[in-house]
């Protein structure tokens, strides 16, 4: 997975990229509909990604890269100090709290994870995302003492990850407490 640092022009795609599919989903991500999004003259991001795989493929990492940041900033938190259960309920919980305050981010999320399963570069992408996203699960449960194997980090990340799809299709006041309810039963569940 590229990890270089974008240009000024490419993240200003990316972004609109990210706004388009929140607003209308995989189908409505088309070269035009980013360039409007981001202020831009048409034939822009056409300039940039040639092709609507290319859109794809680049929104793809963009965002895989956004929340393997966001997740090795967690693990960071996590191991570097001794949390108790409670605190490490709490952190887990405002992280994902943030995942869904960034509407855009999560919906593209979901979207570029269906398309994922017809199609095998963007599923390579987000193959790579996840081995990521299980090893610092996992690093996480063996700096806490809970070093049970990658199949329980497997299984913590496809939980979290049904935690995050079930908050996000409640009403904003639900989010937070079906989070927290959740996230305590599957980390209890470890003691």
């Amino acid at each position: 997975m590229s990890e270089l640092p974008l240009s000024p022009r490419m993240e200003l795609l990316l972004k609109a990229a990210l706004r388009v599919v929140a607003e209308q989903g995989l189908r409505g991500l088309t070269h035009r509909a980013v360039d409007r999004e981001a202020g831009l003259p048409e034939g822009s991001c056409s300039a940039y990604l040639r092709t609507r795989k290319a859109l794809v493929l680049a929104l793809t990492q963009y965002v895989a890269n956004s929340l393997a940041v966001d997740v090795e900033e967690l693990a960071a938190d996590l191991t570097a100090c001794e949390l108790g259960e409670a605190a490490a309920i709490e952190a887990v919980t405002s992280f994902f709290m943030g995942w869904l305050d960034e509407r855009e981010l999560l919906m593209a999320r979901m979207e570029l994870s269906l398309e994922a399963a017809r199609d095998p570069e963007l599923a390579a992408v987000l193959a790579d995302f996840r081995r990521r996203l299980i090893g610092l699960v996992e690093s996480i449960l063996r700096a806490r003492g809970k070093d049970q194997g990658a199949a329980l980090a497997e299984t913590l990340v496809a939980s979290f990850d049904g935690v995050l799809l079930g908050a996000s299709s409640r009403p904003a006041p639900q989010r937070r407490p079906f989070v927290r309810q959740s996230i305590e039963v599957l980390m209890g569940g470890l003691g």
